[in-house]
């Protein structure tokens, strides 16, 4: 099943557990086009001193791709990002973790980014009966449509206020 976005119910956008159907695929709104500046902040403030994301002459040299690589956490960090305003905005508990990452094509300064968010699967928290958890399957692509990133994402999910088991 894929459509536009269902209608949120917290006050900050997102989504509450209840409102998560398995299947549902968000195509979101938001997109972003990766900048030099955000590969070299992202890769200095996380002190990664990898010359194939910060020195372009390096990478004209000796690499195969000829230019620097974006940073693929910064690229995980911008998928899931993307997602959070049709999703999990003021509902997320936290994060529980992230699996299946993969980016199977690289991303290069000037790509524009989309995502995809599916729910994967969902059930009632057996600890919390305030909570659920819900897994996504968030999807980045590039403007060419090449799948630049994925990755599954257990996220613990409050419960509507009133509807807990």
């Amino acid at each position: 099943m894929t459509s536009q976005n269902p209608v949120s119910t917290h006050p900050r956008g997102g989504l509450y557990f209840e409102d998560f159907e398995v299947g549902h695929v968000f195509r979101h709104r938001l997109t972003r086009t990766v900048t030099q500046m955000d590969n070299m902040l992202f890769s200095n403030m996380t002190l990664n001193p990898q010359p194939l994301h910060i020195d372009a002459h390096f990478c004209a040299t000796e690499t195969e791709w000829g230019r620097p690589l974006v940073n693929s956490l910064f690229t995980l960090g911008l998928m899931i990002g993307i997602s959070v305003n049709d999703t999990t905005v003021g509902t997320t508990i936290g994060n529980l973790g992230m699996t299946d990452v993969r980016f199977p094509a690289p991303v290069f300064e000037g790509d524009s980014i989309r995502v995809e968010t599916e729910v994967a699967s969902k059930r009632e928290s057996r600890s919390r009966p305030d909570a659920g958890l819900v897994e996504f399957l968030h999807r980045a692509y590039k403007q060419d449509g090449a799948l630049v990133a994925e990755c599954r994402r257990q996220a613990f999910m409050r419960r509507r206020p009133g509807e807990a088991a």
